[in-house]
């Protein structure tokens, strides 16, 4: 009568090179006929990890490596937002166009309550070509922080199912909102023309202010997609929050009108949204870069004129640009700088608050 109870060493050896390599079980790794088991070796099972070459599905990467993976995949995360941008209005009939019909007709309403009911327009030439500009580049910033701030918790199968540098995702994104800022722009330039702005030079200043601005959004845009993951009611609050950020970014006022105290006047001028708002303003428009204050050397008496007569409702157009005689909270020569810095701080600081937590991405 035949032994039933093989010994299990011998039943492992009988299997062949079938199993070789496989986990035999919690501890222990098989190796042709050879089981490795970290009780028997006395090494943890970090060492036999070490030892085979084994290491975790999901670890977060040095930072320079990080960044040599997200360059790998620029084309992957291309091509996603430009399918993902196709497609977010392919159930609307005007399709696309809802891309920019929605600021213009924010743009629209801000002109009609603030500039004509309210009167919010006194003092500033071409008031319209003012608040469309302002209301384009808000929402570029605005729309970036309101869909990065989902993107990780909507693409949990994504996540989980495939292993890639997580900040693919929220970049992409801003990708999505930076080409809708271009289809933006494309009709903002034929608005700014029919309100009488020239087409100058200053226009191809446009360029890197797009650039900064963007470089901010991406930045910003890591750090909101961080929160957002793991503060469940982030989103809730951000499109409050989003709207406060525009009531004191000049979007729909100029803040060098505001009657308040220098140092408030500077806080405003020098936040991020006014900044990229101002540059782009001054870039598109010869009407805000002539009536700038501080544009022009300080002149008490014209200044005097512009804050007593160009400041009020149906003012002449010959006293708005009595503005540039004023006192600028900021040097306007100081935009730039600010600008920039404020790009590459949100740039560095978000990533590193991004990258830190690669690993919490995908547990719901």
């Amino acid at each position: 009568m035949t032994n039933q109870k093989t010994p299990l060493r011998a039943r492992q050896g009988a299997r062949g090179d079938a199993d070789a390599g496989r986990m035999a079980g919690p501890g222990q790794l098989q190796s042709g006929d050879v089981t490795v088991t970290a009780d028997e070796t006395g090494e943890s099972l970090a060492e036999v990890a070490r030892r085979y070459g084994l290491r975790p599905s999901a670890r977060r990467p040095p930072a320079p490596e990080y960044v040599a993976q997200l360059w790998q995949r620029r084309h992957f995360i291309i091509a996603f937002a430009t399918a993902r941008n196709i497609a977010l209005y392919t159930e609307a009939k005007l399709g696309q166009l809802w891309q920019v019909l929605t600021p213009l007709l924010n743009a629209g309403v801000y002109f009609l309550i603030f500039g004509e009911l309210l009167h919010i327009s006194r003092g500033i030439p071409n008031y319209l070509g003012f608040v469309v500009t302002g209301v384009f580049v808000f929402n570029f910033t605005q729309r970036s922080f309101i869909s990065t701030s989902t993107v990780m918790t909507e693409s949990l199968d994504l996540i989980r199912a495939l292993q890639f540098p997580r900040a693919a995702l929220p970049l992409g994104y801003v990708v999505i909102e930076l080409q809708q800022m271009l289809l933006s722009v494309v009709v903002l330039i034929p608005i700014l023309l029919a309100t009488g702005e020239p087409l100058t030079l200053h226009w191809l200043l446009l360029i890197p202010v797009l650039a900064l601005q963007t470089i901010f959004n991406v930045g910003s845009g890591l750090a909101v997609a961080r929160l957002g993951s793991q503060l469940n009611d982030f989103s809730q609050l951000l499109p409050f929050l989003m709207r406060t950020w525009l009531y004191v970014s000049g979007v729909i006022f100029s803040i060098s009108t505001l009657d308040v105290s220098g140092w408030a006047k500077s806080l405003l001028q020098v936040n991020p949204a006014a900044l990229y708002i101002t540059l782009t303003r001054n870039a598109l428009m010869a009407t805000q870069r002539e009536s700038a204050p501080g544009s022009k050397p300080y002149n008490k008496a014209l200044c005097t004129v512009w804050q007593t007569l160009g400041q009020k409702s149906r003012a002449p157009t010959r006293y708005l640009y009595d503005s540039a005689y004023c006192h600028s909270a900021i040097n306007p020569g100081h935009l730039w700088y600010y600008a920039t810095g404020w790009a590459v701080l949100a740039l560095v600081a978000g990533f590193f608050f991004f990258w830190w937590a690669e690993t919490r991405y995908g547990r719901g």
